[in-house]
């Protein structure tokens, strides 16, 4: 059965990796992980370490913003609509009954 590690657990060992005071085999002990898994999660982490310090998050939270906002905009054009037409849907009602 495959051990399934969470991700913050991955980071510290991979962080320990990163800093070579220990061997791989040590970490391994240490840590009760197979060496080569040591290996993979040091070179996720190396991967991923240069989109920590790129724009392209800020970007990412930039175009969220704004479509979160054009959403918001259409779910209140929406409501409006709504209200209108169940108050013209109480007129017509109103109306049949006086016929």
């Amino acid at each position: 059965m495959k051990k399934k590690y969470p991700p913050e657990f991955k980071a510290k060992v991979a962080l320990e990796a990163l800093k070579g005071d220990k061997t791989l085999s040590e970490l391994a002990s240490m840590f009760e992980v197979h060496p080569s898994q040591i290996t993979t999660w040091k070179q996720q982490a190396l991967e991923a370490l240069p989109e920590a310090f790129s724009k392209k998050k800020d970007h990412e939270e930039a175009d969220r913003a704004e479509v979160e906002e054009r959403l918001y905009g259409e779910i209140g054009r929406l409501k409006i609509e709504l209200d209108w037409l169940k108050k013209k849907q109480a007129q017509l009602a109103e109306m049949r009954r006086k016929k």
